[in-house]
């Protein structure tokens, strides 16, 4: 498991009221590290935040961890 992975991860079990439906699927590219989050529909809001400002938040966090690695990362959050 890769470092962005693990802190999607636990950034994220932290935040919901559910954490036992979060599920994170890492695809690793050349340069690109693609996050798909799935979490509970009710929990939705909760990892999006105000006008989106925890998802804004946590994808500057990997955005960081996987520069350090010389990548690029992406998080998509599946409804």
């Amino acid at each position: 498991m890769s470092a962005v992975k693990e802190l999607v991860e636990c950034i994220v079990k932290k935040l919901v009221d559910n954490p036992d439906a979060v599920n994170v699927v890492e695809t690793e590219g050349e340069r690109t590290v693609i996050i798909e989050l799935k979490v509970d529909p009710k929990d939705l809001g909760k990892v999006i935040g105000k006008q989106g400002r925890t998802a804004k938040a946590i994808r500057t966090l990997i955005s960081s961890v996987a520069a350090k690695s010389g990548k690029r990362a992406v998080l998509e959050i599946i409804e």
